[in-house]
């Protein structure tokens, strides 16, 4: 038995799993190269980038992704990029998100109601009454505007320098240099 093992090849080293940060990091470049390499123009997936955001910016987090996908539809923007701009209001981000659109729209209008965070469904919302969802909604407003400005031509940029980066980079690999 000894003289059999001899003769196999060693082992190998069993691979620790990723911990969920490096998994994480991973899926979030996945999304970003997928992003990157669209074939939309660069004002295409930025119009889209903030599309995204604004809504989801909005306290409709059921209804988010089908009003992103309808109106990138209509506006004629990359899907895929208006989709991935929503992301990051979702359902394990959904009571901080809530509870800060609620401190925003508390400054900005004059109704005074209080922030339940067993009400954020929105169904609980609406019977909660109507004034819950008006300052959500005009917290959503006052944060989502800037937000979408800021993040139209922050990605524009930043789409624009990718590219440039990557067609200098492809120019030079079929050059040799």
């Amino acid at each position: 038995m000894a003289d059999l093992k001899r003769h196999l090849p060693p082992e190998a080293p069993q691979q620790a799993r990723p911990d969920w940060w490096s998994r994480l990091k991973r899926w979030t470049k996945y999304w970003y190269l997928r992003l990157m390499r669209q074939k939309s123009s660069a004002r295409n997936l930025a119009a889209a980038m903030a599309l995204g955001m604004f809504i989801g910016a909005l306290p409709i987090i059921p209804f988010q992704s089908v009003v992103v996908i309808g109106l990138a539809f209509l506006f004629r923007v990359n899907k895929l990029a208006a989709w991935l701009a929503t992301c990051y209001s979702n359902a394990f981000t959904m009571v901080p998100f809530y509870y800060f659109l609620y401190k925003v729209g508390s400054v900005v209008t004059p109704l005074n109601v209080a922030f339940d965070p067993n009400n954020l469904a929105m169904e609980k919302m609406i019977s909660a009454g109507w004034d819950v969802f008006l300052v959500m909604l005009a917290g959503g407003l006052a944060f989502g505007i800037p937000a979408t400005i800021i993040t139209y031509f922050v990605s524009l940029f930043a789409i624009r320098k990718y590219r440039e980066r990557r067609a200098l980079r492809l120019l030079r690999k079929r050059t040799g240099n």
